[in-house]
């Protein structure tokens, strides 16, 4: 499903990634582990074609991602679902409207969009805060908000960057539980986090960066560096 080519990124004299190589097969849960500035990040941004690859190729099911024009990207990004740190929710839209926004761009059918809206509210345990607006949720409800918009289009991955950096512990655990029973329902799961706890605690695939490069991959989740 996703495979990364010697792939290296490179921001004018700075190497983001160096001769990276890895493959991730469908309904794999996989942590892309390593400190500030390890690279994770720049995976998931290659991941979207929102940055392309200086070297080497990324692929993601049929498409060479690093050779889609801007035209080409809406049709990929269908297939993922984005979460990341800092929630990017809308703040003058309650819940049901965050959720349903990218469905309603699309002109999904009004009755469609309910259905799809509802089910994954209920799959994040939202479906009461429906009509709130985002001030009135806790930090751990604004990044469940986060992942029933991820979900709504039914992607085949998620990639979740940071998804727990603002969270406290009962939170993060929260978070953590729900995209590992998103994975149970068949969605391939990336997560990328510098939270030796939570990767130990999964105890599914490690990749391990530092400095860019890939220093391990350990199907064991371990993250001990």
């Amino acid at each position: 499903m996703i495979s990364f080519q010697n792939v290296s990124r490179d921001y004018n004299s700075h190497h983001a990634l160096a001769d990276v190589s890895f493959k991730v097969d469908p309904k794999e849960f996989v942590s892309i582990v390593g400190r500030s500035g390890a690279g994770k990040s720049t995976v998931v941004r290659l991941l979207i074609g929102e940055v392309k690859p200086s070297k080497g190729r990324v692929i993601f099911g049929p498409y060479d991602v690093g050779k889609l024009d801007a035209k080409s990207l809406p049709r990929l990004r269908r297939h993922i679902g984005t979460i990341f740190q800092d929630f990017k929710l809308l703040p003058y839209k309650n819940v049901y409207e965050n959720v349903s926004f990218a469905l309603e761009a699309a002109s999904r059918p009004e009755r469609e969009v309910n259905d799809l809206v509802m089910e994954v509210l209920d799959l994040v345990d939202l479906r009461s805060k429906a009509k709130n607006f985002i001030n009135e949720l806790s930090g751990g409800e604004k990044q469940r908000v986060a992942i029933a918009r991820a979900m709504v289009n039914r992607p085949d991955v998620i990639l979740a960057d940071e998804p727990t950096g603002n969270l406290d512990p009962v939170n993060t655990m929260s978070i953590v539980s729900l995209l590992t029973k998103i994975n149970e329902l068949g969605t391939t799961v990336l997560l990328a986090t510098h939270n030796k706890d939570i990767v130990n605690q999964l105890g599914r695939r490690v990749i391990v960066l530092e400095d860019g490069r890939l220093i391990r991959d350990d199907p064991n989740g371990r993250y001990s560096i």
